[in-house]
């Protein structure tokens, strides 16, 4: 476990929390576990309370599992078939009234931050993605079009960083660092 070195004690879980490529291909996600990390997404906030989170859970063996992993760029797909679970995160861009829901990827972005909370308070780990084909997700799925795929999590439990080779290793390796909080606080900040 990498620990963040924060200016100020935070939250451990959120201290701790990082996102690691090298996963326990053997692990599994419980039932219990799932419905809890789903569960924290599920009461995230949200504008107006329009909930706009979709998820599509794979479970690594099956066919959503298999879907998912194939929209996924090279270098992720060589590390994230090892994962428990992968989620496909999509959107609904359109509210109720048919007008464009300008805040959606914002909310849902505030879902993914519980979900991924809780699975790191679970004692496994998070990993989101990127890079993937959003178009090819939606093709493999079967996703509505009202929907916008958004992003990929990978849920599993950590491994040693020495099952990853090459560019992969580095990465897992290599300190965590954040831009400090001179950097990112525009105007405000207590002296």
């Amino acid at each position: 476990m990498k620990r963040a070195q924060t200016s100020v004690e935070i939250n451990e879980v959120l201290a701790n929390r990082h996102s690691p490529r090298s996963l326990d291909a053997a692990a599994l996600l419980s039932r219990q576990d799932l419905l809890a990390i789903l569960e924290a997404a599920r009461w995230a906030p949200s504008a107006s309370n329009g909930q706009p989170w979709r998820f599509f859970i794979g479970h690594r063996g099956d066919e959503v599992f298999a879907q998912i992993l194939d929209s996924l760029v090279s270098f992720n797909q060589g590390w994230a078939h090892r994962a428990s679970v992968l989620i496909l995160v999509a959107g609904v861009h359109t509210r109720e009234d048919g007008k464009a829901h300008k805040g959606f990827e914002y909310d849902c972005g505030l879902a993914v931050g519980q979900m991924v909370v809780e699975t790191h308070h679970r004692g496994f780990v998070a990993h989101q993605m990127t890079g993937f084909d959003a178009e090819k997700a939606g093709k493999n799925l079967g996703v509505d079009a009202s929907l916008t795929p958004l992003a990929v999590i990978a849920i599993g439990k950590q491994a040693p960083a020495e099952l990853l080779q090459g560019a992969m290793l580095e990465r897992e390796n290599a300190p965590r660092a954040r831009k400090s909080l001179e950097e990112i606080v525009v105007k405000g900040l207590p002296n």
